[in-house]
């Protein structure tokens, strides 16, 4: 076994949460911060109309970046500038967003997986899918106990231009990070998301404490378990 190189996936993976239980927190206080600061919209159509956003992204053909497939969207929906409409989800990420730790459930297990991982002179990057703005996910590191400075690449919507469970965004991370395939290992909870990067000769390590399988997909990783045993795993990883 040769892993030289670790990716780890963020929400259900280092940040153990249950999707869906997620969201449903956090989208209705994004709709109440547009309401406070005096923008008319109705909170089902606003949450709605985030999540057709957000299919745009997933849809982005690499073109342009998340951020501009994200706005590009909302500016036809929103009674604001998309200036305006980005300052106030900036705003809220960097504030209300955080009420929604309370829907996670951190465990020190993360942190030392990474921490290990460095100790053995291995490379570590936080392939997050890059959905959210970088202040939201700087947070969910920190509500996750980690350290940002421990992840030589931290992936957000401001810098790229395709999404999970696209295989292309797995390639750009690698050619960017100029990695072999070959000695890196994927660490992920989704199924669909995050094993897809097999396609290009990348093991995978599927966490099971919060799994993702949304479209009962057949499972096809290299390893499996909890983090616990993620951790017995990299521990076990010879140092070279």
């Amino acid at each position: 076994m040769s892993i030289r190189n670790i990716l780890f996936d963020l929400d259900g993976t280092l940040l153990p949460m249950i999707q869906d239980e997620f969201v449903k927190f956090y989208m209705p206080l994004l709709a109440k911060s547009y309401i406070a600061a005096g923008i008319r919209v109705e909170p089902k159509s606003f949450i709605t109309a985030v999540w057709t956003g957000y299919e745009a992204m997933v849809k982005n053909d690499g073109s342009r970046t998340n951020r501009e497939a994200f706005w590009s969207f909302m500016e036809d929906v929103l009674p604001t500038t998309t200036e305006q409409s980005e300052a106030l989800a900036v705003k809220f990420y960097d504030t209300d967003f955080n009420q929604a730790i309370q829907v996670t459930h951190p465990s020190p297990l993360a942190d030392a997986v990474v921490k290990e991982a460095k100790r053995k002179g291995m490379g570590t990057f936080l392939a997050t899918n890059p959905v959210f703005p970088r202040c939201a996910t700087m947070n969910r590191i920190r509500w996750a106990g980690l350290d940002a400075d421990d992840f030589g690449l931290i992936t957000t919507y401001e810098d790229y231009s395709f999404c999970k469970p696209n295989i292309e965004y797995f390639r750009t991370v690698l050619d960017e990070l100029s990695l072999d395939p070959a000695e890196c290992l994927m660490v992920g909870n989704d199924v669909e998301e995050d094993l897809v990067i097999r396609g290009l000769g990348v093991k995978t390590y599927l966490v099971t404490d919060t799994m993702e399988n949304r479209k009962n997909l057949p499972i096809a990783t290299d390893y499996m378990g909890s983090l616990g045993e993620l951790l017995d795993f990299v521990r076990e990883i010879p140092e070279e």
